[in-house]
C-alpha cells in the first residue's frame, strides 16, 4: 500500500514546517508556533487512500484501511515557527508529521479544516487536513 503514495527522499520536518502552509503565506516570525494548545488532541485525516492520525499529548494512534483497529505510537511534539511537528516510528519505520496552519480541504466532502497536514513515513508522503476540538471543520458534519 505504501507504493501507491507519493515516494519522499527523508524529508525533514523542518523543510515540512517551513513549506507545506496552503492558503497562508509563511510568516518570519521568530516565536515556536502556538496556535494549537499541547492538551488539544489533534484530528488528522487523508483520502485515497483513507487514513487517519489522532494525537494526544505523547500518544498517537493511526488507522487505514490496513488497520481498522488502528496502531498506537509515541510521538515527540516541537513548535516550529510556522506550525507543529511531532516524530516517532510507525511500523519500524521512522515517521514524521507537520502542521500548518491554513484552508484544507480532504476533497471528499464539502467541509473546511483549518490546517494542513504532511506526513513523511519511511520513503512515503501523505498529504492530508487537520482540525482539534477548539478549531474544528466546517460544513457538513460527520456522518
Amino acid at each position: 500500500m505504501i507504493a501507491r503514495f507519493a515516494k519522499c527522499s527523508g524529508v525533514a520536518a523542518a523543510i515540512l514546517l517551513a513549506g507545506c502552509a496552503q492558503g497562508d503565506s509563511i510568516s518570519n516570525n521568530p516565536e515556536p508556533y502556538d496556535g494549537i494548545a499541547e492538551d488539544e488532541t489533534l484530528h488528522l485525516l487523508g483520502t485515497e487512500p483513507f487514513w487517519s492520525f489522532e494525537i494526544s499529548g505523547e500518544a498517537a494512534e493511526f488507522t487505514s484501511p490496513e488497520d481498522l483497529d488502528g496502531v498506537g505510537i509515541t510521538v515527540t511534539r516541537f513548535a516550529g515557527n510556522n506550525g507543529l511537528g511531532y516524530s516517532g516510528e510507525l511500523k519500524d519505520e521512522p515517521l514524521q508529521i507537520a502542521i500548518t496552519p491554513g484552508d484544507c480541504s480532504d476533497g471528499m466532502s464539502d467541509r473546511s479544516y483549518p490546517f494542513t497536514a504532511t506526513i513523511s513515513w519511511g520513503e512515503a508522503t501523505l498529504l492530508g487536513c487537520g482540525y482539534t476540538d477548539s478549531q474544528p471543520f466546517t460544513g457538513e458534519e460527520a456522518s
